[in-house]
């Protein structure tokens, strides 16, 4: 975890000590957008002379155990989506770098930005979401002929690590409220179990108000009055349910930065994961979110200050709305964009 103020981008663990040796960093560019975003994170953290060097990872291939080994022998990564078909071939490659790595924990950070048009104004959310458990499992199989099966794995273990991950972070962070999010009126078992750890957890910080709420009142909830929820943690679904909902609130999936978390490791991308094929290699796409991304990862990294200058020339550009990219009602392109923030960094 890392103490950090309000509106400024989160990280994931406390700053390691070290120097200014360069970092050498896995980059996934992934498909869709991916290449194209993952492009101005480099071109930026070039800019401002960030020790930053790049191991590039171009077709990933997630069941090679060398290749993984290879992520793993860096500190972090920044990573695009990588694409796979829906309803039909094997399961999700972003589900299972995500288990391989044992990153465990997805952190997303939802906050208004000035210069953004929206309904609502000052959001500053942060979403805890458990990563590689729950319906994600995985475990599906044909029971019979037209009767498939899939299981929704939850453990305690899991549970407990997850609950205090976010309480860990709204302490770190100064805030207030933890809402666990749930469907245990139906899934008695399974969500059950997951209340009971987080209220377990919830016992031992007393100085932070702790809340239950069921996910179809909590997504109502979200879009009605989302200024009640401060931190949110739930089970990985209703994680990718509140995350796109929060992200839609402050702009858009080009808005919001997150990161996969593990012990280890953790790979920085996109909070909304977002392929965007319909925009792919029109040079349109919006950076914002993984530069965002990307300062949270110079934080994990304890380069604060090369932080402070890629979240700043983001906000000023997108504040001075000169050279904004289509979902944020300009014309530009992203490299227009990209050099813009670079730019105003200067």
């Amino acid at each position: 975890m890392l103490r950090t103020l309000k509106r400024t981008i989160s990280t994931c663990y406390a700053p390691r000590p070290g120097d200014s040796n360069m970092r050498k960093i896995a980059l996934i560019p992934g498909d869709g957008i991916g290449p194209e975003i993952c492009s101005s994170v480099v071109d930026v953290l070039s800019h401002i002379h960030a020790p930053i060097e790049w191991s590039t990872v171009s077709h990933l291939d997630v069941n090679d155990e060398d290749t993984i080994n290879f992520i793993k022998s860096h500190p972090a990564a920044i990573k695009g989506t990588i694409y796979h078909m829906i309803g039909e071939g094997p399961g999700s490659p972003n589900l299972l770098l995500r288990k391989k790595l044992n990153l465990y924990a997805d952190l997303v950070h939802a906050f208004s930005i000035e210069g953004v048009k929206t309904r609502h104004r000052d959001l500053d959310l942060m979403i805890v979401r458990e990563n590689i458990e729950g319906e994600y499992s995985g475990l599906e199989h044909q029971v019979y002929p037209g009767v498939v099966e899939s299981l929704k794995v939850i453990t305690y273990t899991g549970s407990l690590r997850i609950a205090k991950y976010a309480f860990e972070l709204a302490y770190l962070n100064n805030r207030k409220k933890v809402t666990a999010i749930h469907k245990a009126n139906i899934m008695k078992k399974v969500d059950g179990m997951f209340l009971t750890a987080v209220r377990e957890v919830a016992k031992q910080y007393p100085s932070i108000a702790y809340q239950e709420m069921i996910i179809d009142n909590a997504s109502m909830q979200m879009t009605t009055n989302p200024w009640q929820f401060d931190v949110v943690v739930l089970p990985n679904l209703y994680g990718s349910i509140i995350s796109n909902i929060a992200s839609s609130l402050v702009g858009g999936p080009g808005i919001t930065p997150g990161v996969n978390i593990g012990e280890e490791f953790a790979v920085f991308e996109p909070g909304t994961r977002h392929l965007a094929k319909d925009i792919a290699g029109k040079k349109i796409a919006n950076p914002t979110a993984i530069l965002l991304s990307s300062a949270m990862m110079l934080r994990h990294l304890n380069l604060p200050h090369f932080a402070e200058r890629v979240q700043n020339g983001v906000m000023k550009t997108i504040e001075q709305r000169r050279h904004l990219t289509p979902d944020l009602g300009g014309n530009s392109t992203t490299y227009e964009f990209t050099r813009e923030v670079m730019k105003n960094i200067d």
